[in-house]
């Protein structure tokens, strides 16, 4: 169908796995909609850091959680925790990891394209 665009995570254009990590990325329109999995115990400045050599995540996210809870740290000091059914924005300059024992998942819908890369 003309103007329609469907795309489904079981057959994503990419996947990632640094560790504790599953990044799953579909080509939607003109961007890019990732599914993120982080393990419990996931930490940025662990597990996604020593992919991409920075100090603390420089990608700005926008995006919904499914599953789970992160608790995010800004470089400025602030802090939020988002929980299911959150939408959220965290600018460039942050530092994240699950809280509690059960995996998180999101969908963002701005990251994808460049989150978890080296």
């Amino acid at each position: 169908m003309a103007g329609v665009d469907i795309k489904d995570f079981s057959t994503p254009k990419e996947v990632r796995r640094p560790q504790a990590t599953t990044v799953e990325v579909v080509d939607i329109g003109d961007g890019e909609v990732g599914r993120y999995t982080f393990q419990p115990g996931w930490r940025w400045s662990e597990c996604i850091k020593p992919v991409v050599g920075t100090d603390s995540c420089q990608v700005e996210h926008v995006g919904y959680v499914v599953s789970g809870a992160l608790r995010i740290q800004h470089d400025d000091g602030s802090t939020g925790d988002i929980t299911p059914g959150a939408v959220y924005r965290v600018a460039p300059g942050h530092d994240a990891w699950v809280l509690g024992d059960e995996p998180t998942v999101v969908v963002e819908f701005q990251g994808a394209a460049v989150f978890a890369k080296g």
